[in-house]
């Protein structure tokens, strides 16, 4: 009886994670599932950085509809990125993955699911106080000059970009976990640097093409989020 209980728990968990896409996100994701197919068959992409936009797609629109499943795409996409960080030489992005994104993504899990809504099973958003997103923002600008500066020292193949992409991701992590609607903002940029940096890999032979499209997703669906959540706060 206890076996059959749980099993009806699980479905009713998936069916609640899954369950609310509209349109323009069903279509967005199989338009993606479409080009990276594409990609696959024609310019004969990194399997891996196939695998890591699919997850990557799902981990973003999930998190988006604030839902705690997100998690467990986000956990995969973070090793994947973090093996093509490391064959690219992205080393502030192999650090940020490994090191920060892997065991933020473990307290996020237990952080949302103490904010859940019971019928939905979505996060309660939250917005940053005025003090806070001033302090945020000043930290921001300093932690990406100290990025930067040491990413030359090590011979980053693109100390700039990878150094504000890093800073900010890690800043953007941590308003994700506590359910801030400013995380967008700061995903869009970061989203915006990531495409010029990986065309810039790809345009010098690498193939990520599918890395690429994936960023490129993450920078439409962070200002769709925002605006989701914007409505929403407002309410």
């Amino acid at each position: 009886m206890k076996s059959k209980m749980n099993l009806k728990d699980i479905k009713q968990f998936v069916k609640l994670e899954f369950s609310g896409w509209n349109k323009f996100e069903i279509a967005g994701f199989i338009s993606i599932l479409v080009i990276i197919l594409f990609n696959t068959l024609s310019l004969h992409d990194n399997p891996i950085s196939i695998i890591y936009a699919i997850c990557g797609t799902l981990y973003t629109i999930i998190a988006g509809k604030g839902k705690i499943s997100c998690y467990f795409f986000g956990l995969i996409s973070s090793l994947l990125y973090s093996y093509l960080s490391l064959k690219n030489s992205l080393y502030g992005n192999l650090c940020l993955n490994l090191l920060y994104y892997l065991p933020m993504q473990i307290l996020g899990i237990f952080q949302w699911k103490k904010h859940l809504k019971k019928t939905t099973n979505e996060i309660y958003k939250t917005k940053l106080e005025t003090k806070e997103l001033i302090r945020l923002s000043i930290i921001s600008i300093l932690a990406c000059v100290g990025a930067i500066f040491i990413l030359k020292n090590i011979q980053d193949s693109n100390p700039i970009i990878d150094g504000i992409t890093t800073m900010l991701s890690i800043i953007g992590m941590y308003l994700t976990v506590k359910r801030c609607i400013e995380q967008w903002i700061v995903w869009t940029i970061v989203n915006g640097l990531s495409i010029i940096m990986w065309l810039n890999i790809a345009l010098q032979g690498g193939k990520t093409y599918s890395t690429i499209v994936i960023w490129f997703v993450y920078f439409v669906l962070g200002i769709y989020f925002y605006q989701r959540w914007n409505k929403e706060l407002s309410v």
